[in-house]
């Protein structure tokens, strides 16, 4: 007995059970995330510091490093990157993909823990960590502005408030708060004042830091009453901390408030935020991994209104991007091509067999296997994604193939007289090894895709494995319902025939007459036809070599970002006002609806970020992410004193460092000396290579730095030590949080400086006193000169080295093979030193990796179906046969690459997977014909050969139309993500092309 018998006997349960699979499948579908990509967490740490007034090298070499040396300890670690700048430092830390994140954190705590004792002990807090993706693209970026309410205020409801709440929501996994800082007490000391009155520096932070004090004072427990004691040690407001006497001698009381101005203010001067030109503090929010994007942004909106009651009257809320809008309308979209593409496979099967129950049959395969395909997936914990749904998509092309084959095969038992039964039972039992091989087979194809390692194999498991829920589905539903609908509902009488059934039917006898003439050709000219074979092997190797590569279609977000730069000298007034005027340039641009900005933030303050949010497609004439960029290029290039490196946002990333351009080649060397050296020559080597854009280095060795240089006898001898000399300039310059304001919502610092005109010019270091012996107050000048120099203002490292990163973009015709290629052949050509270590780092590094991984990939897919093959039919020379139709699949995804101008990318290189698995199922059902003839009938290998050809050419025909049809609508899509699908319609389509003429 076959498996499909007692199916076909059974026809209600065979029914119930397509109905059930039906309602669970619709049941999962709802209940699946939806998002851009797949869910892939990649295992990333960043470890931030600050440690305020600290020049970048002493940031490296007193916090990155000691961190550095103890976070390089922890397991499965595959990569440390850091860089530093003034007062703050951020640390990366990638790890292997099989690492459990909630582990690694737990590693990287105890890092820490034991590197404090290695770490500066005027740390205003240890250094902290956070879970990172590298590809957590913000899924929502909120402006909050306001025309009465200062930036500071601003700050802190967003901070406080408005942050804490959304960061509840399930599904966020982080909101940022940028574009202004905390408010702050500052005080602001003259040092004039301060020498005329004999007080130090030091002295007025130990008396701020001494007089604000909030700390656990116990409690009184009597016989009967217990009471807790507390005291009024908390200073609040400016005129509190202006009351307090920083020194008394012979009676006479100095006061704060006399030799300093206290004001409130913000923790950080150096950091501003517009939107659309306005002051604004930006909310930018990013979700957790295997979070519902459009769930979470929905919760988010739900909650805005409900946080009216808690912020300031005046605060105006504004959505710069929200990420969902794009991926809805791309989701949208590609529900539409699913539904086209299903619509034009049934058209296909309703030609071909001309009947509404024998469609029917064929027909209710589609349905039940994407229903039982989304089930499968809500069981693997997949989402509803441009990939799955992608996968989804394909598969409608070649889910109908097993059903075509047991229709049609039931259909020609039918003709010696069985009966509908016995032709479905003895049908169906004939071809189900056919039917169970194509499925095998195709599925041993996507093997090597279920084992892509890194980053790239992770994201596309999701989508292979949608397949193959797809295909064994599809066969099971091939081998039980088909075969039942055509035993009881498929009228197998001879039907009347019409004008269109006579059209097609003489088209087909026309076709197959035509074929049979073509075969015979081809049989009786074996060595040429041979030759033909292995011209269209040397054919497709070497169109394999000239056709372009590229990693990932670059795919609409509707999202640019800006990363600008200032002369490295540039003041932060000057960088703030360079940066707006850039702004307001690139907001005179039609394709722009909203800019938002900062400035500062902790990080050098020659450096900023922009946000610009583009309109829908349709209303920006169907320009692309990447065409805009260009022209944004041209309109910014005029303004002088500012770069500014543009790049079209991309959800893909691989990667944990940042930088001004997309792709980045990385030196790093042992001696720094060395490194240095060779930076401006490859810098230029890299400059020169045609097609780039943006090309940057994240080294800014050109600041100006003023030395102190400290006269150690004189200090000595007026008993001055190095320590006070470090404290005084500290104290005065490096924005010093000294104490805590602590209240019931957050918690507020003190800083202290001096007044900002004496902090403009390193002459004003000659008014500072430090203290000498006895407590006289001893002019900086006196033990130390000032000389100017230059100094970096940031300091990277890549593990316990140092490293410097070229950073490039490219233009909208160039190609990133060509630009891969010939950034080699240049850096070659310099003859470095081999201490100094070159290589490419994130997309750039994943590409130079996936040429050899292409050849890998679809090498491995032959083999796996070969051997899978050979297991069906113990035999070495029949998958031998089969796989013979795959050099001609290849050449014509190749010419339809090179037609299109579409680059070889990894979603081609699956579409040549997918071919695979596509095309070899024509070979198998020769095969399975061939063979029966010939142990049946006694028919000669060339017999056998020839009547299967004839035999099979419709379903052939069939099969192939429904997958190319299947392909088309991926070819010809243009709303939001068909960049991304485009280039696998263009390879099903032109392989099955070519494939199916040869």
């Amino acid at each position: 007995m076959s498996f499909s018998a007692p199916f076909i006997r059974r026809p209600i349960g065979t029914t119930l059970l397509a109905l059930g699979l039906m309602m669970l499948g619709v049941s999962a579908y709802r209940q699946l995330p939806v998002a851009s990509l797949p869910t892939v967490d990649l295992p990333t740490i960043r470890v931030f510091s600050s440690r305020p007034g600290a020049d970048p090298e002493t940031m490296a070499a007193t916090v990155a490093a000691p961190l550095e040396r103890y976070l390089g300890e922890i397991a499965g670690v595959t990569e440390i990157t850091s860089a530093s700048s003034l007062g703050s430092s951020n640390i990366s830390i990638q790890f292997d993909l099989n690492r459990n994140i909630v582990g690694a954190a737990r590693d990287v705590q105890a890092a820490l823990n034991a590197a404090a004792t290695d770490l500066p002990g005027d740390l205003p807090s240890l250094p902290g960590f956070r879970k990172m993706n590298p590809n957590a693209f913000p899924i929502l970026i909120i402006a909050l502005t306001s025309t009465t309410i200062s930036p500071s205020v601003i700050y802190d409801t967003a901070d406080s408030v408005i942050a804490q709440r959304m960061a509840q929501i399930s599904g966020v996994a982080q909101v940022q708060v940028a574009g202004a800082e905390q408010p702050a007490t500052r005080v602001r000391v003259d040092p004039a004042q301060l020498a005329a009155m004999g007080v130090s520096m030091e002295q007025v932070r130990t008396t701020i830091a001494n007089a604000n004090a909030l700390t656990a004072l116990g409690e009184i427990d009597g016989p009967k009453i217990a009471q807790s004691l507390a005291t009024d040690g908390q200073l609040l407001t400016p005129a509190d901390f202006g009351n307090l006497i920083v020194k008394t001698s012979n009676g006479n009381s100095v006061l704060l408030s006399s030799i300093a101005s206290i004001s409130p203010g913000v923790r950080n001067i150096r950091s501003a935020g517009t939107f659309n030109g306005k002051p604004a503090v930006m909310l930018i929010v990013t979700k957790q991994a295997d979070a519902n994007v459009i769930e979470t942004v929905d919760k988010i909106y739900e909650l805005l209104p409900q946080l009216k009651r808690f912020i300031p009257a005046g605060l105006e809320v504004n959505v710069l991007t929200d990420r969902t809008a794009m991926i809805r309308a791309s989701i949208g979209d590609m529900q539409i091509t699913l539904g086209v593409t299903i619509l034009l496979v049934m058209l296909v099967v309703f030609v071909f067999l001309r009947r509404f129950t024998a469609t029917l049959a064929a027909g209710v395969t589609v349905p039940l296997s994407l229903a039982g395909t989304a089930a499968l997936m809500w069981c693997a914990g997949y989402s509803v994604d441009n990939l799955s749904l992608m996968a989804l998509a394909v598969s409608v092309g070649f889910v109908v193939d097993d059903a075509i084959v047991m229709i049609e095969n039931i259909e020609r038992n039918t003709r010696p007289g069985l009966s509908p039964m016995q032709a479905a039972i003895i049908g169906a039992k004939q071809i189900g090894f056919t039917v169970l091989s194509i499925s095998v087979s195709l599925t041993a194809a996507f093997i090597p895709l279920l084992f892509l390692g890194g980053i790239i194999g992770r994201f596309f498991r999701e989508f292979s494995m949608t397949l193959t829920f797809a295909i064994i589905v599809s066969t099971l539903v091939s081998l039980t319902v088909t075969p039942m609908i055509c035993a009881h509902l498929v009228r197998h009488t001879p039907k009347r025939a019409n004008w269109f059934d006579r059209l097609i039917e003489g088209g087909l006898n026309g076709l197959v007459r035509a074929y049979g003439r073509s075969l015979d050709v081809v049989m009786n000219h074996r060595f040429l036809t041979m030759m033909t074979m292995v011209a269209t092997i040397l054919i497709t190797g070497a169109l394999f070599y000239r056709t372009p590569k590229g990693l990932f279609p670059q795919d609409e977000t509707g999202l640019i970002f800006a990363f600008t730069e200032g002369a490295t000298d540039i003041s932060f007034p000057a960088m703030r006002d360079l940066q707006t005027q850039a702004a307001e340039i690139m907001a005179s641009d039609p394709a722009i609806t909203g800019i938002g900005s900062s400035v500062g933030g902790g990080g050098a303050v020659n450096q900023g970020q922009m946000y610009l949010n583009l309109k829908p497609l349709a209303e920006r004439g169907g320009l692309s992410a990447v065409q805009i960029v260009d022209r944004l290029r041209q309109k910014i290039s005029g303004l002088v004193g500012l770069r500014v490196y543009l790049s079209a946002t991309a959800d893909l990333r691989v990667g944990a460092r940042s930088s001004k351009s997309p792709f980045q080649f990385t030196l790093w060397d042992a001696d720094f000396a060395e490194l240095t050296a060779s930076v401006p020559k490859v810098l230029a080597a890299v400059k020169a290579v045609p097609g780039l854009a943006d090309v940057a280095t994240d080294r800014e060795p050109n600041g100006l730095q003023a030395n102190v240089i400290i006269d150690r006898a004189t200090a000595s001898k007026l008993g001055v030590r190095i320590q006070d000399v470090d404290d005084a300039l500290n104290n005065a310059f490096s924005q010093r949080q000294i104490s805590t304001v602590y209240t019931s919502r957050n918690q507020y610092r003190v800083v202290l400086e001096v007044e900002p005109r004496d902090s403009r010019d390193p002459d004003n270091l000659s008014q500072i006193f430090v203290s000498g012996r006895g407590g006289v107050q001893v002019p900086l000048s006196a033990v130390a000169k000032v000389e100017r120099g230059l100094a970096p203002l940031v300091v990277n490292h890549q593990g316990q080295f140092p490293a410097i990163t070229i950073s490039y973009g490219l233009a909208a015709d160039a190609q990133m093979a060509d630009a891969t290629t010939q950034i080699q052949a240049a850096v070659a050509a310099l003859h470095l030193p081999d201490t100094l270590h070159a290589e490419f780092a994130g997309d750039a590094k994943a590409f130079a990796a996936m040429g050899l991984q292409m050849i890998l990939l679809i090498a491995a897919a032959i083999i796996a179906v070969y051997i899978v093959l050979g297991i069906l039919y113990e035999s070495l020379i029949h998958p031998l046969t089969i796989i013979s139709t795959l050099p001609s699949a290849c050449l014509g995804a190749l010419l339809a690459l090179q037609i299109s101008k579409t680059d070889l990318s990894v979603i081609a290189a699956i579409g040549i997977v997918l071919l695979i698995g596509i095309v070899k199922k024509n070979g198998i059902m020769l095969v399975d014909f061939a063979l029966e003839g010939q142990r049946e009938r006694g028919l000669t290998p060339a017999q056998a050969m020839r009547e299967a050809c004839i035999e099979r050419f419709r379903p052939i025909l069939m099969t192939t139309m429904a997958s190319l049809l299947g392909a088309v609508p991926l070819l010809i899509a243009t709303g939001p993500g068909s960049e991304l699908r485009r280039p696998l319609g263009i390879t099903i389509a032109g392989g099955l092309l070519v494939s199916q003429m040869l």
